[in-house]
């Protein structure tokens, strides 16, 4: 399969600084014709205030100052787009998982997380399905405080399998032992498969999985990518020639 890499280097706050760099230029040049022409045209038995001159000429550095800082920013962003895109492009045929807001069913499995503030003594994750559907309640047994992961394996409530593709979502509600709820937080899906292209159309560096546009920020493991070997099993039937 081929893969693509989509990239654009002007980004919305590269855009807004290049346009304060230019109003800021603008500004310093009109400044500095009002300045020269003031000088042109001082009173010579009234000079010019040196202290507001030196007032003036103190605002210009300033404004001078803040254009080598706009350039700098500049390159900086320009620095970290570059950075994310390569980063992307080293994952590209390697399989990823990453953090989602949702799960995707896939071979009959789709894995979620959360994080409880607390022990629980009662745990109940419900699985939701695009359209908000509780298709599936479970118990987890596990209920210590702290990160929770959660395979389910795509089977609805009555036991029957779901067809692959579907999107879901959990919804987790854990008590403790003084009957009062415990809180429930960073509710995760998890996404998993090959990386085949990288996009940065929007400024941010992002993995294509299965169609899907991720945040490389949310890649949180990289395997590299199993291949399928054929095998070929060679079967010689021989047969001894009859005794004479």
């Amino acid at each position: 399969m081929a893969t693509a890499v989509s990239s654009q280097n002007t980004t919305s706050v590269l855009d807004r600084i290049n346009n304060g760099r230019t109003s800021m230029a603008n500004n310093t040049e009109t400044f500095l014709k009002l300045l020269t022409t003031q000088l042109k045209n001082q009173d010579p038995l009234s000079p010019t205030d040196t202290t507001q001159m030196t007032q003036q000429i103190t605002q210009m550095t300033g404004v001078e100052q803040q254009l080598v800082t706009n350039d700098l920013l500049a390159a900086l962003v320009g620095m970290n787009t570059g950075t994310g895109l390569s980063e992307g492009v080293s994952m590209i045929g390697k399989q990823v998982t990453a953090t989602t807001d949702n799960s995707t069913l896939k071979n009959g499995k789709a894995t979620f997380s959360w994080t409880q503030a607390g022990a629980s003594t009662a745990l109940t994750v419900e699985v939701k399905n695009a359209a908000g559907k509780v298709v599936r309640t479970l118990k987890p047994e596990d209920q210590k405080s702290g990160d929770h992961t959660l395979t389910w394996d795509g089977k609805d409530d009555a036991g029957t399998a779901l067809a692959d593709g579907g999107v879901y979502t959990i919804a987790v509600k854990a008590v403790g032992g003084d009957g009062k709820d415990i809180k429930v937080s960073n509710i995760k899906g998890r996404t998993e498969g090959v990386v085949t292209a990288v996009d940065n159309s929007t400024g941010q560096s992002k993995v294509i999985v299965d169609g899907r546009a991720i945040p490389i920020d949310n890649v949180i493991g990289i395997t590299a990518a199993a291949t399928a070997t054929a095998t070929t099993t060679t079967t010689s039937d021989q047969t001894a020639p009859a005794a004479a």
